[in-house]
Order: C-alpha cells, then sequence, then structure tokens
C-alpha cells in the first residue's frame, strides 16, 4: 500500500502516568497513561507509527517568543476507500489501480 492510502494524525504524548494500585514508581505510572492512550487509539483503528519530539513557536510575553518542543504519538490508519479496495469491493466511483 501507497502512503496515499493512509490517514495520519498526531497527538499529545501523556504529560503525567496514570495513577493504579498495581503501578508504584513514576516510570510504571507514565508506563501505564502511554499504554493506554495507545490501546484507545488502536481501539479507533488507528496503528502507532513513531513518537516524535518537534520545535513550536509560541509567544511569550508581550512580544516575545520562544521555542518549546512537544512530545507526539504518531498514528495511521487505512483510509476507507482503500481498505474497500484492498478488501475487493471498490466503490463505483473510485479509480482502477494503477500497475
Amino acid at each position: 500500500m501507497a502512503d496515499q492510502d493512509f490517514d495520519y494524525i498526531a497527538i499529545a504524548a501523556p504529560t503525567r502516568g496514570d495513577k493504579s494500585k498495581d503501578v508504584r514508581t513514576p516510570t510504571e505510572r507514565y508506563a501505564a497513561a502511554l499504554t493506554a492512550e495507545l490501546n484507545r487509539m488502536a481501539a479507533q483503528g488507528w496503528e502507532y507509527l513513531r513518537a516524535d519530539v518537534l520545535p513550536s513557536e509560541e509567544r511569550s510575553g508581550l512580544t516575545g517568543r520562544s521555542t518549546v518542543y512537544h512530545n507526539l504519538l504518531v498514528f495511521r490508519r487505512v483510509k476507507a476507500a482503500a481498505a474497500l479496495t484492498v478488501a475487493g469491493t471498490a466503490p463505483a466511483n473510485a479509480e482502477p489501480p494503477r500497475g
């Protein structure tokens, strides 16, 4: 499948851990929060690709600007038309595959 057959989404990574009686350390709590987020997105059909740290220029005070770094989780999922084509039932208005 080509990249055109996917939708992509980037979401903010969790910034804190989830409290639970089964996890005790901050690292375990953060891992639990990250796991919950990955499972939530997977339930919606999104496939986890990677985590990125990207810069963003943001306002600081009235006239200043500063660079802030954001932790993002990147996901993808097959577009609906591509999923139908893969399943063998292309929609009536779909273009024939190029080959």
